[in-house]
């Protein structure tokens, strides 16, 4: 691909880039951030953003679509492999990376953004019906771990796992979820869940065991569990502090701890979900 078949752009306020600007305001609106002011201000859904050339590279090799991509002329040569593999009905904006700074809203160092669009949410039943094994987030809050999740699974689950996301969970598509994933958010088959307890009898009634993992001392150890034979896991993972609700915690089959030292009371949920993903689910 030649440079100069690129779309040159000067001015950070062109409208044709208008889906770039301002991302960290942008996030700060979305209704996907746990604490965002739900304005109706808010940016268009439909879209996600993925960041760096690694990430971009995922997008281009999945199932989401992309409208756009933005790179810094500094970077552009240095990554024509990959630019060379955007659609050819795919606008490419090229910009200087003072230009780029001032239209994202922060210094952009990796120098490329990619503009994906959103797929509609799959049937989390259907899903669980296809898929040999499930992580459950419940509500977390943490775009790191949520990403880290993502790409434990895509690194130790492989084909055939999904993951299921509460509703109230963080954007797995958002811009830093994506990154930390390393775009395996991508290629990872998900479904938001909204009544988790219901959809947990639905599981259960599929063959699925449920596992939740848990800090507390009287639950059974991961070693002891394996020893249940347990063919079809759910791995359930609540947020930090809280971990998961009532409900969902009385509504399992298995509550499981990893076990630690006494100086340490519990893991940080994406190490915990790898821990958990690679005693029990079996790369493929």
């Amino acid at each position: 691909m030649k440079i100069g078949s690129m779309i040159a752009i000067h001015d950070p306020n062109d409208p044709r880039i208008g889906v770039f600007l301002n991302q960290r305001d942008a996030w700060l609106r979305a209704a996907h951030n746990p604490d965002g002011s739900q304005s109706p201000d808010l940016i268009d859904e439909g879209y996600f953003m993925a960041e760096g050339v690694l990430v971009v590279e995922q997008l281009l090799k999945s199932k989401y679509p992309v409208e756009s991509v933005l790179v810094s002329d500094q970077r552009a040569e240095s990554i024509e492999h990959v630019l060379s593999q955007v659609p050819v009905d795919v606008p490419i904006y090229c910009v200087t990376r003072e230009v780029m700074d001032e239209i994202v809203g922060f210094p952009m160092h990796r120098g490329i953004l990619a503009c994906g669009r959103r797929l509609p949410n799959p049937d989390p039943i259907e899903l669980a019906r296809v898929c040999r094994a499930l992580v459950v987030l419940e509500d977390l809050s943490n775009h790191d771990n949520v990403g880290s999740v993502f790409r434990s699974v895509a690194a130790m689950g492989g084909s055939g796992v999904g993951i299921w996301i509460t509703d109230r969970c963080c954007d797995p598509l958002y811009r830093k979820s994506l990154r930390v994933s390393m775009g395996h958010v991508l290629r990872v088959p998900y479904a938001v869940v909204g009544d988790l307890c219901s959809s947990l009898e639905s599981l259960h009634s599929m063959g699925y065991q449920s596992v939740a993992l848990t800090p507390d001392n009287h639950a059974m150890s991961v070693d002891e569990a394996l020893k249940l034979g347990i063919d079809r896991p759910v791995l359930l993972f609540g947020a930090e502090g809280p971990g998961l609700s009532k409900g969902v915690f009385d509504a399992v089959n298995h509550r499981v701890r990893i076990p630690m030292t006494n100086e340490v009371d519990s893991l940080n949920i994406a190490v915990a979900a790898a821990v958990s993903i690679h005693r029990y689910i079996q790369p493929q």
